[in-house]
């Protein structure tokens, strides 16, 4: 069935929320999907992390996945960006089947944006610089456009001042918005957040919670990896609950006070 999906203009409502072992496609504003997997497995020698995983992601839409340490949630982000190349299946972003072996991997990540939890920046370059490296050397911007661009997506994740700060001198939230603003600066049509706030303190992960949420409130289309329970509720549009390696229960935020299925139930109660 079709998960519940929160109203929003041209968007079906309708459905409910179900267990799913990846074998139907979800309907999710076909039309206008712009992240679509379908029957996507992966495995890792004789691990098989992603059994038949489908879904799709509306152009616009913030998804929240969550679900236990080795479910495949981060598995399934890192196929969406070809960090890991699948097994079975198909993947298609902004109208570019990733799965494919021409792919071309300048344009996907050209319309991919990806965020880890470790930040990756290079300690020997200012702020701006490190913002400043992918402008230059892949969109092959002058350094005069490369700077003003750096300095436009500091300011919007409320760090213009720390331009020229190097990243010893940051904060671990400072610098996990440093590396948000790196990715934007690339004007991507997906943003992906793999566990971006797991290594961070309660004050910390706030400062990155909310420029993840303003992204969302602007339009951008996400997909988050998540442990934030409360977050994944109050901003997702949606909610992927993965469960060994499947798309196990999807619905809006709601569906974290009321799960359909014992292995949610079970997840939430644990505290994970």
């Amino acid at each position: 069935m079709s998960p519940i999906v929160k109203p929003m203009p041209g968007r079906s409502q309708e459905g409910l929320a179900s267990p799913s072992g990846g074998g139907e496609a979800h309907e999710v504003a076909s039309r206008g999907a712009i992240v679509k997997l379908d029957h996507v497995y992966k495995s890792f020698g004789a691990n098989q992390v992603l059994k038949g995983v489908s879904f799709e992601v509306a152009k616009g839409e913030m998804i929240a996945i969550i679900g236990a340490s080795g479910s495949g949630k981060s598995t399934a982000l890192r196929c969406i960006d070809r960090l890991e190349v699948i097994d079975k299946g198909t993947i298609e972003v902004c109208g570019i089947r990733v799965d494919s072996p021409g792919v071309d991997l300048k344009q996907l990540r050209l319309e991919v944006g990806i965020v880890f939890q470790s930040y990756n920046l290079f300690p020997h370059l200012t702020v701006q610089e490190n913002i400043m490296l992918a402008l230059r050397h892949v969109k092959k911007q002058s350094r005069g456009e490369a700077a003003d661009v750096a300095i436009r997506v500091l300011d919007q994740v409320g760090l213009k001042a720390k331009a020229d700060a190097y990243p010893e001198q940051l904060s671990g939230g400072q610098q996990q918005r440093v590396a948000i603003a790196r990715s934007l600066a690339m004007s991507p049509k997906v943003m992906l957040f793999d566990e971006v706030t797991s290594a961070l303190d309660p004050q910390l992960t706030g400062e990155v919670l909310r420029v993840m949420e303003d992204l969302a409130a602007g339009g951008m289309t996400m997909l988050l990896v998540t442990h934030e329970m409360a977050f994944a509720k109050r901003v997702a549009d949606r909610i992927i609950y993965m469960h060994q390696g499947t798309v196990w229960e999807t619905g809006p935020g709601e569906m974290l006070d009321a799960p359909k299925t014992q292995e949610l139930r079970a997840f939430l109660n644990n505290g994970l």
